[in-house]
């Protein structure tokens, strides 16, 4: 019984794993856009508005930097990995190569 509910949880936490790029992204902007309609409305200088916007896109960068970074980290392990080393990698002109034959 146990181990049904770890793969049901597991398959949750997966799909959580897999959105949780797309919804901080999402959440940046908006945390960026509430800040610049605070700003504007305590200040009543309009282009704190703007600089809001910049900030939660550049908020948005960065959290697609970062997952990118971790990717790009697991991806290397996997390719220090024993078990894969007889395995070629392809790169983009042995594509091309093959494509034009």
């Amino acid at each position: 019984m146990e181990n049904k509910q770890r793969g049901k949880l597991g398959k949750t936490v997966e799909g959580a794993e897999k959105l949780s790029l797309g919804i901080s992204i999402v959440v940046a902007i908006l945390m960026g856009i509430g800040i610049g309609v605070w700003m504007k409305n305590t200040f009543g200088i309009s282009w704190l508005l703007w600089l809001g916007i910049f900030w939660g896109i550049a908020a948005a960068i960065m959290n697609i930097r970062i997952e990118y970074k971790k990717l790009k980290k697991s991806f290397d392990e996997t390719a220090n990995d024993p078990k894969y080393k007889n395995y070629k990698i392809k790169k983009d002109d042995d594509f091309l190569e093959e494509f034009e034959k």
